[in-house]
């Protein structure tokens, strides 16, 4: 079984994507550290997030086994991250790791921007995550405060307002909603009551 999760910026679907890979004892993809991966190699090396070069050598040499999440979650590499997958051959490059990944037995769950429009177009269970900016400005906030690091809500909300118009207007696989996937809007909800609901959608769409 194969669930792609699709959403802005601090929406939930990270975890989200993390509980249901545990509830349906899948693997888990967040593909967003993929991209990250990339922007902090592109950083470490002197380079421009926009360095088109750099980043698609970046990409191209990428090795999952070494990644330090806390080091990629930083606002720097992820403001870098919405610039590096705005490349259209780095993209490309990362597609068949994602879809390699997704392939194999007993399945995976992907989280990501794209995954169910582009990387698993054919996904047993599509679900798109959304919340209001100012809501997920305000847990994006609070991650970073928890991590010792600064977060002043209205400089977060700056730059999901920014991200999100880079990532929903690039021409490579802009973040979109799939045809056929199924609306999820955490805006109102818990932690918990996110998990429920996409429990119930994938329930729902496992019966038809």
């Amino acid at each position: 079984m194969i669930i792609a999760i699709d959403g802005p910026a601090a929406s939930g679907k990270g975890t989200i994507g993390k509980r249901l890979a545990a509830h349906y004892d899948l693997r888990h993809l967040d593909t967003g550290l993929l991209y990250r991966a990339v922007a902090k190699a592109v950083l470490d090396s002197g380079a421009k997030p926009d360095d088109t070069q750099a980043a698609i050598a970046a990409a191209k040499a990428l090795d999952p086994s070494r990644f330090d999440e806390a080091a990629l979650k930083s606002a720097a590499v992820g403001e870098a991250a919405s610039y590096v997958s705005a490349i259209p051959e780095v993209r490309a490059a990362l597609v068949g790791f994602q879809r390699e990944f997704a392939a194999r037995a007993p399945g995976a769950v992907l989280d990501g921007r794209d995954i169910g429009t582009v990387i698993c177009p054919d996904a047993d269970v599509k679900i798109f995550v959304t919340a209001a900016p100012e809501v997920r400005a305000k847990r994006r906030a609070a991650e970073y405060r928890a991590a010792g690091k600064d977060g002043d809500e209205a400089t977060v909300l700056a730059d999901i307002r920014k991200r999100d118009e880079r990532d929903s207007s690039r021409s490579a696989s802009p973040l979109k909603q799939a045809d056929d996937a199924v609306l999820l809007d955490t805006t109102n909800l818990d932690v918990e009551g996110s998990v429920a609901a996409a429990v119930r959608i994938v329930e729902s769409c496992l019966r038809h």
